[in-house]
């Protein structure tokens, strides 16, 4: 870090956007293999909380990587760096008294953890989308199983690159035992149960 950097506190605080928006804010981190279904079920919860009037915004791990993590591409480095940018984007929501929704891959358990040290204790939601790989590769919505198989993608998670599970999630969503809608509730129910939001 430049040594002529300095922090300017702001007057506005985190607790005073919580207390305008009437809720708390955090980040709901949703991880799992690709095809796992966490942006489908990303966007149903966001949708859900914007009709209920909670301040949120989702981050998609594609679409971030259209712009902010341009740049980077699929190395160990590189992920690492794609996760801790979006790591620093999430805690300015938090800031700002949003609810940030996380769809990314995420692999690495440590990557996730470091995304966890940076915010308060309550303030993050590591949600497990776990869907056997089986399943995902018939899923395969963008056809990219198919092409790691070929080996004309290298370091796909779950095929030549590993996906380390949570340990400890806050939540488990089996999205294939339950479809996208079911799962998105779950999501919300424990929310309020959180007390991250009102009863809606």
């Amino acid at each position: 870090m430049a040594s002529n950097i300095v922090w300017h506190d702001q007057t506005i605080t985190k607790q005073d956007y919580r207390e305008k928006n009437g809720h708390f804010s955090g980040v709901i981190w949703l991880t799992g293999l690709s095809g796992a279904g966490k942006s489908t079920i990303a966007n149903i919860v966001n949708q859900k909380l914007f009709q209920a009037n909670v301040q949120s915004y989702l981050l998609d791990g594609d679409n971030v990587r259209h712009g902010l993590n341009k740049g980077l591409g699929f190395s160990e480095e590189d992920r690492r760096e794609n996760i801790r940018r979006v790591g620093e984007v999430a805690k300015l929501f938090v800031d700002s008294g949003k609810i940030v929704i996380v769809a990314f891959i995420s692999p690495f358990r440590a990557d996730r953890d470091r995304v966890r040290e940076s915010l308060e204790s309550n303030e993050f939601l590591e949600v497990f989308v776990d869907c056997p790989i089986s399943e995902c590769e018939v899923r395969d919505p963008k056809g990219l199983y198919q092409k790691a198989r070929r080996g004309e993608i290298k370091s796909f998670t779950g095929i030549d690159s590993p996906y380390e599970e949570p340990l400890s999630p806050e939540f488990v969503l089996h999205s294939d035992q339950y479809d996208a809608e079911q799962c998105a509730d779950q999501l919300i129910e424990l929310l309020k149960e959180k007390q991250w939001i009102p009863t809606i």
